[in-house]
């Protein structure tokens, strides 16, 4: 046959010529071509033909293969050999070194799908450094005679024939989003190919690592090995998916961030090519079942006896054994390990490549060529931005043209991009278009090839995520917020925890402007995440930053936006985490809708105050409450907030305590106050526990209980007298003059535990308080307490109330005697002294009426035997230290001496009396003038009682007052022949 007829691209050959050739006798030679006897003779591509000696290689010179330069090789082959068919792997050779990338993928891609994989086209894709761009002559250039530089640019991908821009050789531009669309799928398909082949490479090592551990387990049950990272991501799994298949959706989210390292709700994120094991619920059935008998079991593994080795092996130690399975496991754990990182990054590039997929799907047509210009424009598409110079694409050369000036003005050469940003004269002008940007072009003249080419070598990167974010320009307030959003969840995990606040304000800005609903929430999941537990500045940073937003925001953004985040992390491992979760819900109250304070709010701080086991979160738990008091203004929740207010005062943590007292009592009084029921319902209830209490306690009484209810009674005082006050008949005459008003005395009131429970603060200021209390006095003094319903409740109902509340204490309580003496001192000193002398002491003194006839010696339940003595002489005779009320002390006391002794009662009023007074040592002279009365009385009973009362007092008395007052008072009892 002639040379010239032979066509190695003809691959119909139809059946004549097969039949031809058959009958010319030349079996042997297609035979060689056909690879194997009995093939039908149209397939003349062979997958055997690989194995053909060099000599049949085509070689040319040409730029591509023809049927000219074949047929010259052809006609220089012997005889025998001239119709053998050229084979796939010569084909596959030529149009590799002829740079028929596309061709030669298309070719690899249809040998795969008919099961005939060509080793040549395989590996010359699988390697990445075929498509690197060189520096300098790569081998194969040389081989083909190509100049520096190579014959391949680098494109937007990672790795293998992602490289080729191909884009750059054609004037088609929905030809080049083809051909990139083509080789990024082949891309994506190997990397999938990859990932299978990884995941059952993991797996066959776990199936290997929990045989072994089987056996390590069967024969030693006791020792618990640690759980491995497979282990523990299955298991994860099958958590989370039985708390959602149970309604415990809080508890599923809590448990999803605390492993956020992994897709808790997705099977493949294990890692293991096994199909999803059955939920917990079907595991712990059947492991609950009865186990089969051991006869019934068999171990399957893969290994040869001992016993069945032939002489040549050496039978190993069971220790030995151990070793070496030991060293297997952990190589198979670093092994996983590796395959793991090696999943995370494959998995990371089917992202990118999917999504530069896409893009280029959505390529439009390039526009049409500038009339000024010999050069096309760069082809534009929906994909991101790009710098100019960011993937070493050529710069368009552009005549720059004003339309409004003739066409024959000279016009200097310019060179223009289209860029995304917008150049204007006032930098912070909005552009709503497109602009141009024009750039002075030398006069030169480059060809565009040797441009692009000395551009490359300037070190830019945009084949990566930030090469991406870093190469496009934002041009208005949204694209800035989508920048942000993309970036900050990389940028916080590698910024110290030390400086992660200064990040809060981009957070912030970002949260609030986002128009996606999905990636506001990440932001501010990060917000509240930003710190592992943050301290004290840093939790007021991010405070600071959620109020900004709900202020910038509204209440139905902070509701949807900003309280889920507070509830995923309520019950939080970390107890800074759940203290920043009660403080935000104190600090979010007043942007809140007034539906979610009183429900959602109130109800988490409840559970939280409930159940936290941290002091420090259940006293932010009260002082938030507190803040939700002050905003409420449903009347139904009352009873809600007063058995709040119980269960804090009966906290163990003082720090809770002292919080309710200086926090939530006064908010909580407030509240009341505005509806009316502090007098009629909060203070009644007090004392009716307190009352109740008392009873249930005659043979032992809750003191601690007691000291609960009469502390949260003191803390309600000043927000009473306030009540007093601004309900008085005299408030239409307040007239504030300014400085003609006297100021206040520093100590006309007690020391406020806070400044809410300053009355000045609760009236509004001290100038209105310092009117007030001058109309109060004279009010008092003068024109008496006709009309006043608010104080004549206190005088009417309250003080007898609890006087008589007092009259049923056993005295011999020291703890009640001092708690009831507190609240009255504190009482009367807010009240004032014009309020004491003429509204408290009376009604004491009308109770007790000292004399013999009022103490019954016989059953000792008198008042003077009971805690109205030491309540009296210490709550209310002592609030004020001038000489007439230190003159009535001494009387009182010398009164009660004189009445117990001469009737034979009890002392322990007057002891208790003496022991609470005695532990202030301003009050031992009068106590010594006291008992200085007994020594010299004419009483026998008298004196002897006052002999009793030194034992109390010595042991505190400084040296001056014995030496002084009680030695010389010893001498004279000690003399008295009828005590002696």
């Amino acid at each position: 046959m002639a040379a010239d007829s032979v066509n190695p691209f003809n691959l119909s050959d139809s059946e004549d010529e097969a039949e031809q050739r058959a009958e010319d006798g030349v079996d042997a030679e297609r035979s060689l071509s056909d690879g194997a006897p009995g093939l039908p003779s149209n397939n003349p591509i062979s997958p055997q033909a690989d194995a053909e000696p060099p000599a049949l290689l085509l070689s040319s010179t040409r730029t591509s293969p023809s049927v000219e330069g074949i047929s010259v090789a052809a006609a220089a082959m012997p005889s025998g050999l001239a119709e053998t068919r050229v084979s796939v792997d010569v084909i596959a050779a030529q149009l590799i070194r002829d740079q028929y990338f596309l061709t030669a993928l298309e070719f690899h891609t249809e040998l795969l799908e008919s099961g005939r994989e060509l080793p040549r086209l395989r590996d010359y894709f699988s390697n990445p450094g075929n498509f690197e761009r060189q520096s300098g002559t790569s081998p194969a250039c040389k081989d083909q005679g190509l100049g520096p530089g190579g014959p391949l640019n680098r494109a937007g991908s990672i790795s293998t024939l992602d490289s080729l821009d191909f884009a750059r050789y054609s004037d088609d531009g929905n030809r080049e989003s083809d051909e990139r669309v083509a080789v990024l799928e082949f891309e994506l398909r190997k990397a999938k190919e990859t990932i299978q082949a990884l995941r059952a490479n993991l797996t066959q090592a776990a199936e290997s690592d929990t045989q072994e551990r089987n056996k390590n387990y069967k024969s030693n049950p006791e020792i618990q090995e640690p759980i491995r990272s497979l282990e523990k991501r299955a298991l994860n799994f099958l958590v989370n998916e039985y708390l959602l298949k149970n309604e415990y959706k809080l508890s599923a989210i809590t448990f999803s961030d605390e492993n956020d390292d992994q897709d808790v709700e997705l099977w493949d994120d294990v890692g293991l090519n096994i199909p999803k094991p059955p939920d917990l619920l079907q595991i712990y059935r059947n492991c609950g079942s009865a186990l089969p008998s051991p006869r019934d079991t068999v171990d399957v593994s893969v290994g040869v006896e001992a016993g069945e080795l032939t002489g040549n092996y050496i039978v190993q130690k069971p220790d030995l054994l151990q070793q070496q399975h030991t060293e297997m496991v952990e190589e198979f754990e670093y092994q996983i390990s590796l395959l793991n990182e090696e999943k995370r990054s494959l998995a990371d590039q089917i992202k990118k490549l999917q999504s530069e997929i896409q893009s280029l799907g959505r390529t439009v047509s390039p526009p049409p060529p500038d009339q000024g210009s010999h050069l096309n424009s760069l082809s534009s598409s929906s994909t991101p931005p790009r710098s100019p110079l960011d993937n070493g694409q050529y710069l368009d050369q552009r005549r720059a043209s004003e339309p409004d000036k003739p066409h024959t003005e000279s016009i200097p050469p310019t060179q223009t991009v289209s860029s995304p940003t917008h150049t204007s004269i006032q930098p912070h002008a909005k552009l709503k278009g497109r602009g141009t940007v024009v750039f002075d072009h030398p006069n030169r003249k480059l060809s565009p090839a040797f441009q692009q080419a000395l551009l490359s070598f300037c070190k830019m990167s945009a084949d990566s995520r930030l090469g991406a974010e870093v190469s496009r320009i934002a041009d208005n307030e949204e694209s800035v917020m989508l920048m942000l959003g993309r970036c900050l969840p990389h940028i916080v995990p590698n910024v110290l925890l030390a400086k992660r606040e200064e990040l809060i304000p981009l957070i912030l800005c970002t949260a609030c402007l986002h128009p996606e609903p999905k990636e506001r929430d990440q932001l501010l999941h990060i917000l509240f995440n930003l710190i592992k537990r943050p301290d004290d500045e840093q939790r007021r940073m991010i405070l600071t930053g959620c109020v900004a937003f709900a202020r910038h925001v509204g209440p139905t953004r902070v509701e949807a936006e900003l309280l889920p985040q507070c509830w995923e992390q309520i019950n939080h491992k970390y107890s800074e985490r759940r203290l920043l979760v009660a403080e935000a819900c104190g600090a979010l109250a007043p942007y809140l809708p007034k539906e979610m304070r009183s429900s959602l709010v109130l109800s988490m701080l409840q559970q939280m105050l409930a159940e936290d086991k941290a002091d420090m979160v259940r006293e932010a738990v009260v002082k938030s409450l507190a803040i939700i008091m002050g905003y409420i203004d449903d009347p139904d929740k009352y009873s809600q907030g007063f058995e709040l207010m119980l269960l804090s005062l009966g906290d163990p943590s003082e720090r809770v305590v002292s919080a309710i007292h200086q926090v939530f009592i006064p908010a909580f009084a407030a509240w009341t106050t505005e509806l009316g029921i502090l007098q009629t319902t909060l203070i009644p209830s007090l004392l009716a526990r307190i009352e109740k209490l008392l009873k249930q306690g005659e043979h032992g009484l809750d003191e601690h209980k007691l000291h609960m209810f009469l502390s949260a009674l003191q803390s309600l005082i000043p927000p009473l007298f306030s009540v007093v006050l601004q309900n008085a008949p005299f408030t239409h005459r307040l007239t504030l003059q300014g400085d003609t008003l006297p100021p206040i005395e520093v100590t006309r009131f007690p020391r406020p535990a806070s400044p809410l429970q300053d009355v000045a603060t609760i009236v509004g200021s001290r100038e209105m308080l310092s009117g007030l209390l001058i109309l109060y006095d004279y009010q008092l003094e003068h024109e008496g307490t006709t009309g006043w319903d608010s104080l004549l409740w206190v005088v009417n109902q309250l003080l007898p109330q609890l006087i008589e509340i007092v009259g049923g204490i056993t005295v011999t309580s020291t703890t009640c005697v001092h708690e009831f003496s507190r609240f009255f001192w504190r009482l009367c000193r807010t009240f004032g002294k014009i309020f004491t002398n003429t509204k408290v002491k009376p009604q004491f003194q009308e109770i007790l009426r000292l004399s013999e006839e009022n103490v019954d010696a016989l059953t000792g339940n008198a008042v003077l035997t009971k805690a109205t003595v030491p309540v009296y002489a210490t709550g209310v005779l002592t609030c004020y230290n001038q000489d007439e009320d230190r003159k009535l002390l001494v009387g009182f006391l010398e009164d009660v001496m004189t009445t117990l002794s001469l009737s034979h009662a009890p002392l322990d009023s007057l002891k208790a009396s003496f022991i609470e007074l005695g532990a202030n040592p301003v009050y031992h002279d009068m106590l010594l003038t006291v008992l200085w009365y007994g020594v010299v009385h004419t009483s026998a009973l008298v004196r002897c009682t006052a002999a009793c009362m030194f034992e109390l007092l010595v042991k505190g008395v400084n040296e001056t007052l014995v030496a002084q007052r009680v030695v010389p008072a010893l001498i004279t009892l000690s003399s008295d022949p009828e005590i002696g």
